[in-house]
């Protein structure tokens, strides 16, 4: 029996499915013939019904909360590692005696044990890269399984509304591998691609370890030459491949002057300097940001064996993501809403600077994504909304997302906004804390006029695209 006919011979049971990281690998699992069944709080809540009712017409057993689904030893578990004894479906596995899995050890097997495997590493941008390769693996006949952390619009349809995994059969699988939880150093590809390295929830020491013995256990590894802390990682991949902006020593790079970017769209020209070939680029995604994880995906692409021209070609057709700088409309009165991921200082950084190349206020309502990154990454996220933003914008941050369990919930988001206030000084954008995502909601409708542009940032937290529909409108 080989690898996968072993990991798709159990049926498997996801407590919290629904979440952004679970249910992509359910969908791969099931789509690779395994029993698949969950649960999830969000279920139990009513939360994101729509979401719960497409996986049960895919098939999927939904139970609540209560141990109710776990019903045999057979089973394997698939958890968070952080998840309490305390929840009766952890008692009730161990009970069992089912194998317990974290999902990145359920991924990881999957992914190890195919033929050809791309993974796409690094502090930002991994779930667009990730979206990017796949769509030019998919257009150029390889028949990828893709994992990725947001729904990917070119795979989205009527039966199968949150696309965030497609299920191929051609022997590659393309996914993008987490550094927070240190779960990359499972993971051994063919082809490593690491896009950044910047402080989100690992100190810089543990990330520059963890992302060069990422790239050491590569067969082949592509590196982002622009970004300073990757770029110095180099030495340990083994026939290195490097794309950027700036880097004039980057292999595949974008000409000078070539670069015509929209507010919603942008096109310019591929360089490859081992051949001295120009490849005209179009995609339908504005920013600077975008552009190099373009670069990356035709670099990874190229890296396992997709022609430059081919991968660049492909990209003409890539649609984006759900809330990765995702244009909700624009009201009659002229105020544009975008949904948008951002929630760490990088991501936040990259929507902000392409919203401010453009004309318009920028009203940036920010959701904490939860106490402890909040405290980790709080200084540099104060100070990037501080350095991104002007006078006449605003930003708005109600109290961070709490799902339950024993955190320590003793700072929030007012020292954000402190923190703001002192980095900004006179120069900076209006800082606002509003306890309630509600109250920000109706500042917003309140204050917003022709031309402002809402960004609704932050994650974990899937109803926050209503919250930005439901902004547009009121709007």
């Amino acid at each position: 029996m080989n690898k996968r006919a072993q990991t798709i011979a159990h049926p498997y049971f996801f407590c919290g499915i629904g979440g952004s990281g679970m249910l992509p690998l359910a969908q791969i699992l099931k789509g690779m013939g395994a029993e698949v069944a969950g649960s999830d709080r969000s279920f139990d809540q009513g939360r994101t019904p729509e979401k719960f009712a497409a996986l049960e017409r895919q098939g999927f057993g939904l139970f609540p909360q209560d141990g109710s689904g776990i019903t045999s030893g057979e089973q394997v578990f698939v958890a968070s590692a952080a998840i309490e004894d305390t929840v009766p479906e952890v008692a009730k596995a161990k009970e069992l005696g089912c194998e317990r899995l974290t999902r990145a050890e359920l991924l990881a097997r999957l992914f190890n044990a195919a033929p050809q495997s791309i993974a796409v590493g690094g502090t930002s941008g991994k779930s667009t890269t990730t979206a990017m390769l796949g769509w030019i693996m998919q257009a150029t006949g390889r028949k990828p399984t893709i994992m990725n952390g947001a729904v990917m619009k070119n795979f989205v349809s009527e039966e199968r509304p949150f696309a965030s995994a497609v299920v191929g059969n051609g022997g590659t699988f393309v996914s993008e591998v987490d550094e927070s939880d240190g779960s990359i150093a499972l993971y051994r590809p063919t082809v490593a691609l690491l896009l950044n390295v910047s402080l989100d929830h690992k100190s810089m020491e543990e990330l520059r370890e963890l992302f060069g013995n990422f790239l050491a256990r590569a067969d082949r590894g592509v590196v982002n030459a622009d970004d300073t802390e990757a770029f110095r990682l180099v030495a340990q991949a083994k026939e290195p491949l490097t794309f950027g902006i700036d880097n004039g020593c980057a292999a595949l790079g974008i000409k000078d002057g070539s670069v015509a970017d929209g507010p919603t769209k942008q096109a310019a020209l591929v360089t490859d300097a081992r051949d001295g070939s120009e490849h005209p680029l179009r995609l339908a995604m504005p920013g600077r940001h975008n552009l190099s994880n373009a670069l990356a995906a035709i670099a990874a692409a190229n890296a396992a064996g997709v022609p430059v021209p081919d991968a660049v070609a492909a990209l003409a057709n890539f649609k984006g993501l759900s809330r990765r700088f995702d244009v909700v409309g624009t009201s009659e009165s002229g105020v544009t809403v975008i949904d948008d991921f951002g929630h760490n200082p990088e991501k936040a950084r990259a929507t902000l600077r392409t919203l401010k190349q453009h004309e318009g206020r920028v009203m940036a309502f920010f959701q904490p994504h939860g106490y402890g990154p909040l405290r980790q990454m709080g200084e540099e996220l104060a100070e990037t909304f501080a350095q991104e933003l002007g006078r006449e914008d605003i930003v708005l941050l109600c109290d961070p997302v709490y799902f339950g369990g024993t955190v320590d919930r003793s700072e929030g988001s007012e020292r954000i906004i402190d923190l703001i206030a002192k980095a900004a000084g006179s120069d900076g954008p209006r800082a606002l804390h509003i306890n309630s995502r509600e109250g920000c909601g109706d500042f917003m409708i309140e204050n917003a006029k022709a031309g402002d542009r809402i960004a609704v940032m932050g994650a974990r937290d899937d109803t926050l695209t209503e919250f930005a529909e439901n902004l547009l409108a009121r709007l």
